[in-house]
């Protein structure tokens, strides 16, 4: 099968496109013929090497977490799934940027939905779910997101929207119009944050989450007053320092499930700002790890 591969750690140079064995389904697991994947900043650090003691690899490997496609192989022990349903989940630490790739947790695509739409929501709505999850009710409340024009913190948005909840949200100004379409109050990163959500929010923040790679942690903390009420998806080091508790995402078909159901009725579009072709990888990677938002690789 066709596949973006690395056989050593480093830059996005390292990326190739070459033939690669073929995965099948596992017991509990099914294969997909891949549609689009995405790319996620777990990705590049691994692709780099950042995070090898943590997540070591056997080279040469495939880089990837999530995927969107068509189910052609379906494992002894599952009953929910047929060949030909058309899917999105998630795959192995790295391993779906490829011609067929095996997921361990799946969801049915909202019609609502491009390939690419369900690609990006993989990681991306299982992370924000668990992180909504872990703040309980949050119906009639304010949460404050950081970061909430990106893939996880759009999606956040979009569940505790559902919830009930008021979402103020920071965004570069360029992402203000897209935060507010999403029914969000958009306000800037950086110095002076505490003063811009009083402005918004003069009763008060509930909750926080921090979604985007900032050293913010600490002004969530002091804005919300409450570290219990914080919680991140970005920084262990400053969860474990703050008493704030850090949230993974969890290969979990439910969470998938709850993100399509969202995005069936027309509350969660996943954030898609480029797509590229698998022959682009090595542009792919490049791109986002500078920042330019999220990536969508196509594989058709």
């Amino acid at each position: 099968m066709r596949a973006a591969r690395f056989h050593r750690y480093g830059a996005p140079d390292v990326l190739v496109i070459e033939e690669a064995p073929e995965p099948h389904a596992t017991t509990n697991s099914v294969r997909i013929k891949v549609r689009a994947a995405s790319v996620n900043p777990i990705d590049y650090l691994l692709r780099a090497g950042a995070i090898r003691d943590a997540f070591p690899l056997e080279l040469p490997a495939i880089p990837g977490r999530d995927a969107a496609g068509v189910i052609d192989e379906v494992g002894s022990a599952v009953t929910n799934a047929t060949v030909g349903d058309v899917v999105f989940g998630l795959g192995g630490v790295s391993d779906t940027t490829a011609e067929f790739a095996v997921l361990t947790a799946w969801s049915a695509v909202p019609a609502t939905w491009s390939s690419e739409e369900a690609a990006a929501a993989g990681l991306a709505s299982v992370t924000a779910a668990g992180a909504i999850d872990a703040l309980g009710n949050l119906s009639g409340k304010t949460l404050l997101i950081e970061g909430a024009s990106g893939a996880v913190g759009s999606a956040a948005a979009a569940f505790a929207l559902d919830a009930g909840a008021r979402v103020i949200g920071t965004a570069r100004p360029a992402n203000h119009q897209y935060l507010i379409d999403l029914g969000v109050m958009a306000t800037t990163y950086g110095p002076g944050l505490a003063e811009r959500v009083d402005a918004l929010a003069p009763d008060g923040v509930d909750a926080a989450l921090h979604a985007a790679p900032s050293a913010s942690l600490p002004d969530l903390v002091e804005i919300v007053g409450d570290a219990s009420r914080v919680v991140t998806v970005i920084d262990q080091e400053g969860a474990a320092r703050l008493g704030v508790r850090k949230v993974d995402a969890a290969n979990d078909s439910a969470l998938l499930a709850r993100a399509a159901e969202l995005g069936q009725r027309g509350r969660y579009s996943p954030r898609v700002d480029r797509v590229l072709p698998l022959a682009s990888i090595r542009e792919a990677h490049e791109l986002a790890e500078s920042g330019a938002g999220k990536i969508v690789i196509t594989l058709e």
